[in-house]
């Protein structure tokens, strides 16, 4: 799918051109010539956004951790119904950037270059998680249950990437939401 990009929007169009790209091709399939058809631009524009294949790949990294955060309302968990639709909504329109993350992770076990990022992307990830259950969590639990729960909705996400019903993901989910909601009550009484 060639786009139309806006002036001045070169840089992310680059960037969810090789988000698009690996989530369809793998790695192997990042060239600066497929970005550069993909974003409908001219082929320089990604040497001059970016520099290197490796740069181009940090900023998409980012770039899908914080689409990712923002289209599943991970800093969301005030409703059960509104975070489940949402999550599995993100998966069924855009199940590309999940892909893509997954290949940076596997990624940076065989390229020192990308741990960094991909640590990051678990602090991003486990931060937001956090925040989101401050409200049910105390204080003291906070940290290991935003693990819990961020590792579970991982789980999640990978079933359904790999084809698991999405009904199944949705009472994973379900069961998921009533053990917080649950320690939530327990820690209040």
């Amino acid at each position: 799918m060639v786009r139309q990009v806006r002036y001045g929007g070169g840089r992310e169009a680059l960037v969810e051109a090789a988000v698009e790209i690996v989530a369809a091709k793998g790695l192997r399939g990042l060239t600066f010539r497929a970005v550069a058809a993909q974003a409908g631009v001219n082929n320089s524009l990604v040497a001059h956004h970016f520099g290197t294949r490796d740069a181009l790949l940090a900023a998409a990294l980012e770039w899908a951790v914080e689409r990712s955060i923002d289209t599943t309302l991970l800093l969301d968990f005030e409703s059960e119904q509104r975070f489940t639709n949402a999550l599995l909504e993100s998966l069924v329109v855009a199940p590309g950037i999940q892909v893509f993350q997954y290949e940076m992770i596997l990624e940076a076990r065989r390229n020192p270059l990308f741990a960094l990022p991909v640590k990051r992307l678990y602090e991003r990830y486990f931060d937001v998680t956090r925040e989101s259950l401050r409200r049910h969590v105390p204080d003291g639990d906070l940290d290991a249950v935003a693990r819990h729960v961020f590792s579970a909705l991982e789980g999640f996400v990978l079933q359904y990437l790999a084809g698991v019903e999405e009904d199944s993901i949705r009472a994973g989910l379900h069961a998921l939401w009533a053990v917080i909601v649950d320690r939530s009550s327990t820690t209040k009484a």
